[in-house]
């Protein structure tokens, strides 16, 4: 008898409870997260294959120099620097109902696709981005405290411009922004020039600044007014194994509450419990590289 392979298509997640995503659908998981985590679109990817991986970057390059026929070249020394990158495990418990586990495999992770992903990128970037719940070493919002990089006022044309000033005072070039959607209305106001020729930072149809594209956090943990700016080649992420799985019909998730602020419990309400994991890694290579826009911290009115 020839030997069966593994299809999801036939496979109902009552036999399977837990285990490695079904590849195809992990890839697709993970291709959602990548393709709507901030980060991952403004980072550069460090392909990882274990939790821990060291790598070398350039820090300064070598220079060049006028030669007169004959005349022995120069050389100039680059300035290579050795950074490691550890990856840590995120998690997320999903909930369903029992006639979930009548579904297969295949069925299952289609359904639950998009919750899986918008609860990985929401906690990484928050976790990468805004120090929020952070497992990583460095943020970026860590980056910018160290180096001061840090304009506070309000999200207008000038502070805009002296928040690219210190990411291009520090050798790197600007290549995009991080922002979120409320900004829009401020940033509509973002104007240098004259009231007779006022000439517009922002772009609306193509959501760029300054003819550098924008990204937007949806984050309440980001408040309103508040703009990154960097050289985001120098932020890496790394992702080193498929998404694994486990299914639970009973037990009480405390984390998760109903109406009435009550934990829940699986067995009274026919319900299970779906702990989804993955593993990535977070880095920025160079604090310099970064700034910040923050608006200024409100003051209790005094009595």
């Amino acid at each position: 008898m020839p030997e069966q392979t593994f299809n999801p298509q036939n496979v109902l997640m009552s036999d399977m409870k837990e285990g490695a995503v079904p590849k195809e659908y992990g890839t697709l998981i993970l291709q959602d997260v990548q393709a709507n985590s901030v980060v991952m679109q403004a980072a550069q990817n460090e392909p990882m294959t274990k939790p821990e991986k060291e790598f070398s970057f350039l820090a300064n390059g070598p220079g060049a120099y006028w030669v007169d026929e004959g005349e022995r070249i120069q050389t100039s020394k680059a300035e290579w620097l050795t950074a490691t990158m550890r990856a840590k495990k995120l998690g997320v418990i999903l909930l369903a109902t029992r006639e979930y586990l009548q579904y297969t495999m295949a069925d299952f992770f289609t359904e639950m696709r998009p919750q899986i992903q918008k609860a990985f990128r929401l906690k990484f970037d928050e976790a990468a981005l805004l120090n929020t719940d952070n497992p990583f070493a460095q943020s970026l919002e860590q980056s910018i405290t160290t180096t001061g990089n840090i304009v506070t006022g309000d999200l207008n044309a000038s502070n805009i411009l002296k928040a690219e000033d210190f990411v291009t005072d520090n050798d790197f070039d600007p290549n995009g922004f991080i922002s979120k959607s409320q900004n829009r209305s401020l940033l509509r106001d973002a104007v240098t020039g004259t009231d007779a020729a006022p000439v517009y930072l922002y772009d609306r149809n193509a959501n760029s600044i300054d003819g550098l594209p924008v990204i937007d956090l949806k984050s309440s943990e980001m408040p309103k007014g508040r703009l990154y700016v960097g050289d985001f080649d120098q932020m890496r992420y790394g992702i080193p194994y498929n998404m694994n799985y486990e299914l639970t019909t009973t037990g009480q998730i405390s984390t998760i509450t109903d109406q009435d602020g009550n934990p829940i419990n699986l067995f009274e309400r026919e319900m299970i419990a779906m702990r989804a994991t993955m593993d990535v890694a977070f880095m920025v290579t160079q604090d310099e590289a970064f700034a910040k826009v923050e608006p200024a911290a409100e003051t209790e009115p005094t009595a």
